[in-house]
């Protein structure tokens, strides 16, 4: 298999087989994000992908999840997605999940017929980074959709039975936007009913475009204690009327939360005010990491 720069993948696909069916993103303008800064977009020939999940095949006697790689491999047309998973029905009959990131865009740009048939084809999750339900917060780090654009395509894929998998960034909207970032973000949770919430908490690298706001005045970081207190606020303004598991046990993050809304609201309220309460709880600062 061949490898093209990093390869980023979510928690949850940490045992799957990463094939790159894209090089970097189509969008790459996000400005908190430096992940595909060093790769020029543009698809991979199919030839290539093949040759990929050939060798693969050599290697692996059981592949149970494929990941399909890079930064949103759901730009790709509907009839090539499909060649695609028809071959990893072919040489991995045995895998029961293909999962892809994917923007909210991309998602509304296909008919419901052709998720369905993506559905149907093998395609079980698709990873949105919905980042915030400020549409202010949005604009500022050039996200270029909407949360309604990302609500509703999350209500359409899950319609059509793939799974959402969405993730928001603590401290995206800054000290200055910390409250209404948290609030609109709680609420856009209650409204999409994705499948799977995921909460990561925002660290700049030097190449992300946002790394130089960073400071006082421009771009002010929250502390951890910050971070906690728009954490608490977003669970505070959740209001889930189907199951939807949240995790914020992300590298990234300074304190590991897990549970399903609605029903366990009040638990993880609780854990969130201990740990303002008790250091002890928090993960060390070196291990934080992306």
């Amino acid at each position: 298999m061949r490898y093209e720069g990093s390869i980023y993948r979510p928690p949850s696909e940490a045992y799957s087989l990463i094939i790159q069916v894209t090089i970097g993103c189509s969008h790459d303008k996000c400005t908190f994000c430096e992940a595909y800064k060093a790769k020029t977009f543009r698809e991979r020939p199919f030839s290539d992908v093949l040759e990929d999940f050939k060798q693969a095949r050599q290697h692996y006697r059981q592949v149970g999840r494929i990941f399909f790689a890079d930064g949103d491999a759901l730009c790709l047309s509907t009839e090539k997605l499909l060649s695609l998973l028809e071959a990893v029905r072919e040489i991995f009959p045995e895998c029961g999940r293909v999962g892809a990131y994917g923007r909210a865009s991309q998602i509304l740009s296909k008919s419901e017929a052709e998720l369905e048939a993506l559905r149907e084809a093998g395609l079980g999750i698709v990873y949105i980074g919905a980042e915030s339900g400020s549409d202010e917060v949005l604009s500022r780090v050039c996200k270029d959709e909407t949360a309604e654009d990302t609500i509703k395509a999350v209500q359409k894929a899950e319609k059509s039975g793939i799974a959402a998998s969405v993730t928001f960034i603590l401290g995206l909207g800054s000290r200055e936007l910390m409250a209404q970032h948290a609030t609109k973000t709680g609420e856009m949770i209650s409204e999409m009913g994705a499948s799977y919430v995921g909460l990561l908490t925002l660290i700049l690298n030097p190449e992300a475009p946002l790394y130089d706001d960073a400071r006082p005045g421009k771009f002010e970081m929250l502390s951890p204690l910050e971070t906690l207190d728009e954490l608490e606020l977003i669970i505070e303004n959740t209001n889930c009327k189907s199951d939807t598991v949240l995790r914020s046990n992300h590298a990234s993050n300074w304190l590991d939360l897990r549970g399903t809304l609605p029903g366990d609201k009040a638990r993880l309220l609780s854990e969130i005010r201990e740990a303002k309460s008790n250091s002890d709880m928090l993960r060390l600062g070196f291990m934080r990491r992306l």
